[in-house]
């Protein structure tokens, strides 16, 4: 690699890692392994940086990556559960916010969708890809990635409560 395309991947890097590290994190829920996916999809588009097609919008190409790479990770995990030794402890802070129960009990329902349904919601509504984009990025239909996501909202709205449906309502300003 030459020395602009070197500097041209550590301005990439620098400007997309939060957003990247953010997509990550929503598709595998784990802030560590977040971390490893990103790095893991840099390695990998560093690699190829000098001969990607689309040179204008690498960031195509790592989602891409980060996606491929966190279905391997699921399908790993579907072989390997984890069961836990003891009972996690309830919350010891009295004063937990609402907001911080809602995004539990949101985190909770994105991670019960199948791993395809939470790439599809995490690009589109986290990342606001179009869905022509989001098609790319998983290699599959329009019509694909418009089913994935109309049943996903259906069952992220089945999951959650009453009380965390009416808050993220309002939040977005939209009328029951």
């Amino acid at each position: 690699m030459n020395a602009e395309d070197e500097e041209g991947f550590r301005e990439f890097v620098a400007l997309r890692w939060t957003s990247l590290l953010r997509t990550a994190y929503l598709l595998v829920g784990d802030h560590g392994h977040a971390e490893d996916l990103v790095q893991s999809a840099l390695v990998r588009t560093h690699r190829r940086w000098s001969g990607l097609e689309n040179r204008d919008q690498p960031e195509r190409y790592v989602r891409k990556v980060l996606v491929n790479l966190a279905s391997s990770h699921w399908r790993r995990r579907l072989h390997f559960r984890e069961s836990p030794v003891a009972d996690v402890p309830e919350r010891t802070v009295a004063d937990a916010t609402a907001h911080s129960d809602l995004r539990d009990e949101l985190w909770q329902a994105l991670r019960s969708l199948p791993p395809r349904m939470r790439a599809v919601l995490v690009l589109r509504y986290f990342e606001d890809l179009s869905e022509a984009e989001i098609a790319a990025v998983l290699g599959c239909s329009t019509g694909t990635v418009k089913s994935q996501a109309s049943r996903g909202l259906a069952r992220l709205r089945a999951g959650l409560t009453d009380e965390a449906t009416y808050t993220i309502r309002m939040t977005r300003g939209v009328s029951a």
